[in-house]
């Protein structure tokens, strides 16, 4: 890609606030004086994936839950806006960064996620690509190490050469996620686009329910201690 098509991979978005103070000074933090951008990569990735823990519970219907300010702020998000911060502390160390977004069936998840998606399909799963050495790579920052360990699934690593995505089996041989399909990628959050999408697969009532009763419900589960489903 050219300089100019990158561009737009580097610049603030609405909701990828790479010019954000905390941003900037999480940014800082983590890669200290590192100066190969893979190197850097790899560093923001598991920052991202281990000290901010998953947590499909969280606010996802408006742009500002996707900023990087504020899932710094709770330390907590689901895949998407785990996927938009990373995406946000790219820009901030001048790497070209996009979120892309896939479909996928997750044959290992909780009993209470379960019932509240009504489906194992996960619409519109977010992760992360970096412009490494002229080429895109996917970083899926999701699980932390802890979920990830109790789930009995190995920790996504990322080497700033291959793409980073799900597992297809667990540590015990056993099916774990399966990508159906992908949705391409994107500058900026398509916060519409997902909860259409979201809408359509599990129900207009279903997603209106999940917003109305966000703040009194949603915000005080805790997905650490659900029953998993094998």
């Amino acid at each position: 890609m050219t300089e100019k098509q990158l561009e737009k991979y580097l610049t603030p978005t609405q909701c990828i606030d790479s010019d954000s103070p905390d941003v900037l000074d999480y940014a800082r933090t983590i890669i200290s004086n590192e100066t190969d951008a893979v190197k850097k990569a790899v560093k923001l990735f598991y920052a991202v994936r281990d000290d901010i823990k998953y947590d499909p519970y969280s606010p996802f219907y408006k742009p500002e839950h996707y900023r990087g300010s504020f899932v710094l702020n709770r330390k907590r998000g689901y895949c998407v806006s785990k996927a938009s911060l990373l995406c946000a502390l790219g820009r901030a160390c001048n790497i070209p960064s996009r979120v892309g977004f896939a479909t996928v069936k997750n044959h290992i998840a909780t009993k209470q996620l379960l019932e509240t998606l009504g489906s194992n399909i996960f619409v519109y799963h977010g992760f992360t690509e970096f412009y490494l050495n002229g080429k895109w790579v996917k970083a899926t920052p999701a699980f932390n190490k802890e979920l990830c360990l109790l789930h009995k699934i190995s920790p996504i690593d990322f080497n700033g050469v291959d793409d980073a995505i799900f597992p297809e089996y667990n540590t015990e041989k056993k099916q774990y996620m399966e990508y159906i399909e992908y949705h391409g990628s994107f500058a900026d959050i398509p916060v519409e686009t997902i909860l259409e999408a979201w809408k359509e697969c599990y129900g207009k009532e279903r997603v209106e329910l999940w917003i109305a009763l966000f703040e009194k419900d949603f915000a005080s589960r805790n997905f650490e201690t659900e029953e998993i489903v094998k």
